[in-house]
């Protein structure tokens, strides 16, 4: 038997001042439903917020964002950004996990069309120009630096990465998968390398513009010795295998 859900409570108006439906006692909210259960649809004003808080994150930075600044971009009151997501660390998590999804909403159908490490480096580029430019990766950078010392913001936060690894992952198994150095690689461990290096290489690219640059370039010589490996014919492939194999014989963390 189905129960009834209990009303929403009444959102604060302008003045930041609850209808009676909201003037429960603090922690009485509902628990969090369990990840694979679909989030509820956001408001309008959710949005607002969320875009706000991306906005003041991107043009001012972490250390100017608060509950006014963020309320300002988003065009409401204040007191918004407590009744909708409790506090503004939990606002700016929430914030990273939403212009992450955005984000990828842009990019997997051209991850889903790389077939080669090449290709992915390539795409790896493109993306990179784009995403310093809005400054979206300066942004997560941000918020992996604050998360050492704020533990609220961790989860959301590493959840927001993870989008990102998990979309990796398909692409490296996929391309992987009839290379002889697929045997020989762990895709979930590299998809996290390659989402780390990315964030890095961001940051370090507005210290280091020229070091930022050489770094890609070693991983497109890596991409070049990679695909050589591809073109082999099956006799050569068979010997690279079997030569990694007595590799990882000698240094077994080579094959986890």
């Amino acid at each position: 038997m189905s129960t009834p859900q209990d009303p929403a409570p009444a959102e604060p108006d302008e003045s930041g001042e609850a209808g009676e439906a909201g003037a429960g006692a603090p922690g009485s909210a509902a628990p969090s439903p369990p990840p694979a259960t679909p989030a509820p649809p956001l408001s309008e004003t959710q949005r607002k917020l969320l875009d706000g808080a991306l906005r003041t994150l991107t043009e001012q930075g972490l250390a100017k964002t608060s509950a006014r600044t963020v309320a300002a971009a988003a065009g409401v009151n204040q007191a918004l950004v407590f009744y909708h997501f409790g506090s503004v660390d939990e606002l700016l998590a929430a914030a990273c996990r939403y212009g992450t999804e955005r984000q990828l909403a842009d990019y997997r159908e051209g991850l889903a069309a790389v077939t080669t490490l090449g290709g992915l480096l390539d795409f790896g580029r493109a993306m990179h120009a784009r995403e310093r430019a809005a400054g979206h990766v300066a942004v997560l950078g941000q918020l992996l630096a604050a998360a050492q010392t704020q533990p609220r913001l961790r989860p959301a936060t590493a959840a927001g990465l993870a989008l990102w690894t998990e979309e990796l992952e398909k692409v490296l198994r996929r391309v992987l998968a009839a290379s002889p150095l697929g045997e020989f690689t762990d895709p979930p461990g590299l998809a996290r390398a390659v989402a780390a290096s990315f964030v890095g290489m961001e940051l370090y690219e507005g210290v280091d513009e020229e070091g930022a640059g050489r770094a890609l370039d070693a991983l497109a010589h890596l991409a070049v010795l990679a695909t050589a490996v591809d073109d082999l014919g099956p006799v050569a492939q068979r010997a690279v295998r079997h030569r990694l194999r007595r590799t990882a014989r000698k240094e077994p963390y080579a094959a986890k």
